[in-house]
């Protein structure tokens, strides 16, 4: 019988990669507790803390930027459609 692969959430992960990084308890009583194995348990906690400087160097979007953007794209689009109506009545 072929067993089919199980896919994690990535919340799952992220709670098992927490709970490991606490180290209140090992990584056998992890895996029995979350159903994984020893080293899955390990991997997640090793990609968590390598990848959580990422979440720190992103900056949030400027909201006065996004606005302004908005304000530009709207106008780009009111100004092509006058010229698309100018170029009919020639």
């Amino acid at each position: 019988m072929k067993k089919t692969r199980v896919r994690h959430t990535a919340e799952f992960k992220t709670k098992v990669a927490i709970e490991a990084i606490k180290e209140q308890k090992t990584l056998a009583d992890l895996s029995v507790m979350f159903g994984v194995t020893q080293q899955q348990v390990s991997n997640w906690k090793n990609e968590f803390l390598r990848r959580s400087i990422e979440i720190f160097n992103k900056r949030e979007p400027d909201k006065e930027l996004e606005k302004a953007n908005e304000k530009l794209f709207a106008k780009i689009g009111r100004l092509e459609m006058e010229n698309d109506w100018l170029k009919k009545k020639l």
